[in-house]
């Protein structure tokens, strides 16, 4: 995902008493409440084809992360609905469409389906390792294989090598990469198949960008990569795990839809999603 680099064509936004002036949201009981030494200014960016909606346009509201007190910031600005992608933290801001619905998982309440435990075990042969937020050659040779095969012509399939490079180290956030390998027959390192960025919060872990290896359908890695961070979550007694946006009529979205128990944020903070969210884009 890129965003312009301030100052482009863009609006400011302002910093309203701790809360962006973004409708309302994340300005209820879950609304902001580390404040920075330095004032955040926020930009609007141009309307742009929607990327899930066909027919539809989108607005981002974004702002750089500062680098003295990024980690407080991403924490709070995720919890009230903000993604991250580099040093940007953005969130949807469109005038005729709310189909974009900030979700986390909560961990406590969480209980692994007949299926979701099917998933977990055909991949326990995997291993998995915590490596540092450091690019690797083979990390993108594995991106660009699943670009090729999940997303063909998508907004990221002419992404780079240098591309790659910022993607995962152009930040001051606590951050880390999850590495999931095959077994090796020699006892060296396995054949990687999976990659997880992933953010550690000040009350979960959010999930920034997944990639793995296209052809391996039967093994539902990216369901696995969602799961095994519950997993993980639930090990060191972090209550959520953020998963971005669900947006309903999106096919490439549809996968989150299957976890539940699922919060999403609303006007009015967090709230338990029992019911699909209308999309008055339709």
């Amino acid at each position: 995902m890129r965003l312009p680099t301030p100052p482009a064509r863009v609006q400011i936004i302002a910093w309203n008493d701790g809360c962006p002036t973004l409708g309302g949201i994340g300005c209820g009981p879950d609304a902001v409440t580390f404040v920075p030494q330095r004032q955040l200014r926020f930009y609007m960016t141009s309307v742009a084809p929607c990327p899930y909606l066909p027919g539809q346009t989108e607005r981002k509201v974004f702002a750089n992360l500062p680098f003295s007190e990024g980690a407080h910031v991403n924490d709070e600005l995720t919890q009230a609905g903000f993604r991250r992608s580099q040093n940007i933290a953005y969130r949807p801001a469109c005038e005729a469409c709310d189909a974009c619905v900030s979700v986390r998982l909560p961990v406590p309440e969480f209980s692994f389906s007949r299926s979701q435990r099917k998933v977990l075990s055909r991949n326990a042969d995997l291993s998995r390792d915590l490596v540092e937020a450091e690019a690797t050659t083979e990390q993108f040779d594995l991106l660009r294989r699943y670009l090729h095969g999940r997303h063909p012509g998508g907004g990221m399939s002419g992404m780079g090598w240098l591309d790659y490079v910022a993607m995962v180290e152009d930040t001051a956030v606590r951050t880390h990469l999850i590495e999931y390998r095959l077994p090796s027959p020699d006892g060296g390192p396995g054949d990687l198949v999976g990659v997880c960025l992933t953010d550690l919060l000040s009350d979960g872990l959010s999930m920034v960008y997944s990639f793995f290896d296209p052809g391996m359908e039967s093994r539902s890695l990216g369901r696995f990569a969602i799961l095994d961070h519950i997993r993980q979550a639930a090990l060191v007694a972090l209550p959520f795990v953020y998963l971005g946006y669900w947006v309903r009529g999106s096919r490439k979205m549809d996968y989150k839809a299957a976890f539940r128990p699922m919060e999403q944020l609303t006007r009015l903070g967090w709230t338990r999603m029992a019911e699909p969210v209308p999309n008055t884009c339709d």
